[in-house]
């Protein structure tokens, strides 16, 4: 029986390059369900954001990882969906206080703006920090329309 967590990740041209990179080291502690892109070449971010999107919606996946090379787009594509919390991290402190305070369960990175080192440090902080809950579980169940 696998009792590795599932995640989900995905990118689009710009971020294929650190997807496929981070992937590998996510796969040391997570199921890890790739979205695409597969390649490099040219392609547009929402046809893999709405993919990954609905499944943390629908709650198949509890949390997921996305990139582009602003980070934006795809940020801004799976906040459409219900449920699905997105957050830019730039670094570090971001990201912990994505988890830590909005209950974030998508990191949207931005890939031309990130180093490998950072990015790693990025994850990190945004997997491994837990939600406080508390007064910010009232704030999180009013984003949802």
């Amino acid at each position: 029986m696998n009792d590795k967590k599932k995640i989900g990740i995905a990118s689009d041209h710009a971020g294929f390059e650190y997807k496929e990179l981070i992937k590998n080291e996510i796969l040391k502690t997570y199921e890890v369900q790739d979205f695409g892109t597969f390649s490099a070449a040219s392609m547009d971010y929402p046809d893999v954001a709405h993919s990954l999107a609905e499944s943390v919606s629908n709650g198949i996946l509890p949390m997921a990882v996305i990139l582009c090379g602003s980070g934006n787009g795809v940020c801004m594509t799976v906040n459409k969906h219900k449920n699905v919390r997105g957050a830019l991290c730039w670094n570090e402190e971001i990201a912990r206080l994505a988890r830590l305070h909005n209950d974030a369960n998508v990191i949207c990175l931005p890939a031309r703006f990130l180093n490998v080192d950072q990015l790693k440090k990025i994850m990190d902080a945004f997997l491994t920090t837990d939600f406080e809950g508390d007064r910010h579980q009232r704030r999180v169940e009013k984003i949802n329309l």
